[in-house]
């Protein structure tokens, strides 16, 4: 066959053909470097961040807080996570949390309640309204992903946060610490929730919180449970490297879509000195 009968021949064999990227597309969300055991163990990620104080009288809906966030805008936006103190406390007891996180790559929310007697219920109320407040008319609201958000929380403030994912199903992440509720069953959860209790926690027995909380959330594909071995109910209040590495990687996994953390929660950790369970519903989707 002469070469000016071959062409259109090929022209027309290909034709049908779909082109298919050699590269699918990266994931727009990823913020910092790829993970590695140390990096999410680390006290301070990559990110240099700053903070804003929120005062109380300044809002409604919730009872003011601070802001941590990342102070290189070049990447993007970033997500937010708003979190909850619990029963008696101020945003004290989970601040530490706030530059650890922020510092990875999010704008952290560490609030105060209307009342440090706020039930479990009204602190899920109150999460979201920070929230909404952080995306809405915060000073730094063009640096957060509005689409991107979760809630974290202590004790009370743990119910609150599984309270505030029942309430709102397109949050991407919940992560309950220790958490305490009357409500024992979460079915109508969809919200990727860890819950993380503590063996030795008298005030919100894992027995008759965590364990129980976990096992009802069955409308939810994405979910796992992680016990703190020898642990109090305070665990998550102060620094914490088995807590914040975990988190971490639960928050990059479903607030940043980045698979790059799935490695240190499929399987997960096993049993030992740290760590005395973990469950889960790997493989994540």
């Amino acid at each position: 066959m002469r070469l000016r009968n071959l062409i259109p021949a090929l022209a027309v064999l290909l034709a049908g053909v779909s082109v298919v990227p050699a590269i699918a597309a990266a994931n727009p969300y990823e913020r910092g470097p790829a993970p590695t055991t140390s990096s999410i163990e680390a006290t301070r990620g990559t990110f240099a961040t700053a903070t804003t104080t929120v005062a109380r009288s300044s809002v409604s809906g919730f009872g003011g807080g601070t802001i941590y966030y990342p102070t290189d805008t070049s990447a993007g936006t970033f997500g937010g996570i708003a979190i909850s103190p619990g029963f008696t406390a101020s945003q004290s007891s989970v601040s530490w949390l706030g530059p650890r996180l922020a510092s990875q790559g999010f704008v952290v929310f560490t609030i105060d309640t209307t009342s440090t007697l706020d039930q479990p219920d009204s602190r899920g109320t109150q999460l979201l309204a920070a929230l909404d407040y952080l995306t809405g008319s915060s000073a730094v609201r063009t640096r957060v992903d509005a689409t991107r958000l979760a809630v974290m929380g202590h004790s009370m403030g743990g119910g609150g946060s599984l309270a505030a994912a029942r309430t709102r199903p397109a949050l991407q992440a919940a992560i309950p610490m220790t958490p305490w509720h009357t409500t024992k069953s979460w079915s109508t959860v969809r919200v990727p929730t860890m819950i993380i209790g503590a063996e030795s926690d008298t005030t919100a027995p894992v027995a008759q919180h965590a364990e129980p909380f976990y096992t009802s959330m069955t409308s939810a594909t994405d979910k796992s449970y992680l016990e703190l071995n020898n642990a109090s109910h305070s665990a998550p209040t102060s620094s914490n490297t088995t807590v914040a590495k975990y988190s971490l990687s639960w928050l990059k996994r479903f607030v940043d879509n980045d698979t790059r953390y799935d490695q240190f929660l499929c399987p997960g950790p096993s049993a030992g000195t740290l760590v005395e369970e973990y469950r889960n519903t790997c493989p994540l989707s």
